[in-house]
């Protein structure tokens, strides 16, 4: 087809772009009304495009044919999809089996299905209510100091022996001791 008006071709239907229709991108030029995902032909900006050769995307759409494939990617958290990406052009194999990452997972881990184990009650850390302190995850619940009870953050801790105890309890059981410890900054004590 002729160029009569000499604009720019359009990377999808290869007809003349004019300025006043024109969407540019990567050096490309599109019609606003061709500037569409290619997969699903979703309406596309500046934000939501992904570019593959001459080929444009919606990130959902490219992320499904040409990001990480396996457990946890593509989709979002906590989302199970069954889709193996026929309607992209993806070749899915049969007999292909599931193969954990780390084949020596702890034997906590295994016991409370992947999840880890809290060190004050022993019961499953979920992440909805997972506190990481001393190395360790523990319930929102279980995260207070052995001696008094207190709630605690990471800020607020110190741990001894796995366990966790605020600052006060922790400088009263464990701190220094003796002649001019304890009693605050310039006191004496004088014992007979």
């Amino acid at each position: 087809m002729p160029n009569w008006g000499g604009g720019k071709k359009c990377g999808v239907c290869q007809k003349a772009v004019y300025f006043a229709e024109e969407v540019q991108c990567e050096g490309s030029s599109f019609h606003k009304s061709c500037f569409l995902c290619m997969v699903c032909k979703k309406n596309l900006d500046s934000t939501t495009v992904a570019v593959h050769g001459d080929e444009i995307y919606c990130k959902s759409c490219y992320g499904k044919k040409y990001g990480p494939k396996g457990y946890g990617y593509g989709m979002g958290a906590g989302t199970l999809s069954t889709d193996k990406g026929e309607s992209l052009g993806i070749k899915y194999e049969e007999g292909q089996s599931h193969r954990p990452t780390n084949p020596n997972a702890s034997r906590m881990a295994q016991k409370v299905g992947g999840s880890d184990g809290c060190p004050r009650c022993g019961q499953a850390v979920y992440a909805a209510e997972k506190v990481i302190g001393a190395g360790k995850s523990w319930h929102k619940s279980c995260f207070r100091c052995a001696k008094c009870g207190k709630s605690l953050e990471s800020t607020t801790l110190a741990d001894k022996d796995g366990e966790i105890y605020c600052k006060g309890c922790y400088a009263k059981n464990f701190g220094p001791k003796g002649f001019g410890f304890g009693q605050g900054a310039g006191a004496l004590i004088h014992s007979q």
